[in-house]
């Protein structure tokens, strides 16, 4: 194995290395973001829930606050009818007290009711923190995992590529060159020696008639000019 071979097989598995080590990242992050939203609404709920109670905490006081006020004037309207005699002065107080024994009941119902209404709304703005922090969660580990998935598929792409430049036989691609043109080198030394050979095999009679041949064309021109003049035509 040459040197790139193995530098090719290191970063192939340095590429796979990553890869495996990415992959439980991913898992990971995926059930933990599952979770995240399932503790979000899980929280969600409770805060509709605990705003809900809030509501019926809101509406107790207000509606004992307005009974208490309307026991204390039922009181005053039953006293009043003593000064103009229709009721009994013992009669008057009696229920007058009554009435104003359910004011105490309603004002103290009105005191419960804020005291809830209070914890609701310090509740509320727990849950409130809480959701706002899970929603901010959930948004980074999203993002987190979308960084992860791209630097998985860096990897993956990465060693795809490592793994067919590994297979790549560069020395044997070399040599395969190297035999081209050698081989390339002999045809074109043999096509010379045919050269050389086929000069070396002229007969006399074929170096005459090369000779001649010449001479003969020099004749035709001659003969061709004289022709011409007879002719009284200019010569070319």
């Amino acid at each position: 194995m040459n040197i790139f071979q193995r530098v090719f097989k290191m970063g192939q598995a340095e590429a796979h290395s990553i890869a495996d080590k990415l992959e439980d990242p991913i898992k990971l992050t995926e059930q933990g973001i599952r979770d995240l939203k399932n503790d979000l609404d899980g929280t969600l709920k409770a805060y509709a829930e605990v705003k809900a109670m809030a509501i019926r905490s809101r509406n107790d006081v207000n509606e004992n606050k307005n009974k208490a006020a309307n026991y204390e004037q039922k009181a005053m309207l039953i006293l009043q009818k003593t000064q103009s005699g229709q009721l009994d002065a013992a009669e008057a107080d009696r229920l007058a007290g009554e009435a104003l024994v359910k004011k105490e009941e309603c004002v103290q119902a009105a005191a419960t009711a804020e005291t809830n209404l209070k914890n609701f709304e310090n509740n509320i703005s727990s849950l409130d923190q809480n959701i706002k922090k899970l929603k901010n969660n959930i948004s980074k580990y999203e993002n987190e995992l979308k960084t992860l998935k791209a630097r998985a598929k860096v990897s993956a792409a990465t060693s795809k590529l490592n793994k067919q430049m590994s297979q790549i036989d560069s020395g044997g691609t070399v040599a395969m060159l190297e035999r081209m043109k050698e081989k390339v080198s002999q045809e074109e030394a043999l096509a010379e020696a045919y050269g050389d050979i086929s000069d070396a095999n002229k007969s006399l009679d074929d170096e005459i008639d090369s000779v001649l041949s010449d001479s003969s064309s020099v004749k035709a021109s001659s003969a061709l000019e004289a022709l011409k003049a007879k002719m009284n035509q200019p010569s070319a």
